[in-house]
């Protein structure tokens, strides 16, 4: 079991820089910066700039420097806001992860009791509704859902606002159009396994021996059954960040995703670089828990 975790720990570190590495070629492929921060100013005003930013100097020697600014989390000053650049992501980021949590949890409270009626309930109207309901899910845009949502909660029936994030009550659509996007997944997983477990001798025996049946599938079938599903919501997080910038931007939720949309048309390259550094390192984090989550919910991997 050690061995095993200090595998997931050098694993990660790697990835992280991997990560970091991505991070730094962000600025390098999008050609000059010097050049698209001062596009009109004269060639003698851009080669101070180069010197002041370091630029001039050969791209291994731009890399360890940044290599050391990232782990200090110092990623230089926003060209727009002129402040620090990781402390306005930070400023954010809670927004940003209540949004995703709240559409993690949404997809998974509507997703688990479906997936587990429609397999128990093989072939009734509610097993091919909700089959229906996946196939739909799975073809709508996040931006679409959205719009859709707006128009008929916010316009039509002025039940919600149509943006902002003052109320609870601005929480629900974007909450509830990032959560649409990762919900069918979820009841498709949670269907083909709960199908493949309840048909196995152990669920049977359990039947035959007068166990109720809730308990028999809640206690039983649905452990084993989660396996895959805990698998997915650890990728499916990090679906959900990015669609959190679609989502933001529709809903004009002051998040991270908001700000990189900004910073992106500001050419404010510190911004984007440490947006995409901290999304990256919270998806390696989230899948280095759901790896030891699974170890736990899995002896069998743990043995081998």
């Amino acid at each position: 079991m050690t061995a095993l975790v200090i595998r997931r720990v050098i694993r990660l570190v790697v990835v992280l820089a991997g990560v970091s590495l991505v991070t730094f070629a962000i600025l390098q492929v999008s050609g000059d910066p010097v050049a698209l921060m001062m596009p009109e100013a004269p060639e003698s005003d851009r080669a101070v700039l180069r010197e002041t930013m370091g630029f001039n100097e050969p791209l291994p020697v731009q890399f360890v420097k940044f290599l050391g600014s990232t782990a200090r989390g110092d990623f230089g000053n926003s060209f727009f806001h002129r402040a620090p650049a990781m402390p306005l992501v930070l400023e954010r980021m809670p927004t940003t992860l209540l949004l995703t949590s709240l559409a993690l949890l949404i997809a998974v409270v509507v997703a688990v009791p479906v997936g587990i009626y429609s397999a128990v309930r093989r072939g009734s109207l509610v097993d091919q509704t909700a089959t229906l309901a996946v196939f739909l899910g799975q073809s709508m845009p996040v931006f679409w859902t959205g719009i859709m949502l707006i128009l008929l909660f916010a316009v039509q029936w002025r039940l919600l606002p149509v943006s902002g994030w003052d109320s609870w009550a601005a929480l629900v659509l974007p909450a509830i159009t990032l959560g649409t996007f990762s919900a069918p997944l979820f009841l498709r997983i949670v269907r083909s396994s709960m199908l493949e477990v309840i048909g196995l001798d152990y669920v049977r025996t359990a039947r035959a021996k007068g166990v109720s049946e809730w308990f028999v599938i809640c206690r039983h079938a649905l452990v084993n059954a989660a396996l895959p599903l805990v698998t997915v919501i650890g990728l499916q997080f990090g679906l959900l960040l990015g669609g959190a910038i679609v989502t933001e931007t529709v809903f004009a939720v002051p998040g991270v995703g908001r700000l990189i949309v900004g910073a992106i048309r500001q050419l404010d390259f510190p911004i984007v670089q440490a947006a995409v550094f901290l999304f990256a390192s919270i998806i390696v984090l989230v899948n280095f828990t759901v790896d030891l989550l699974y170890l736990y919910l899995n002896p069998q991997i743990r043995v081998r």
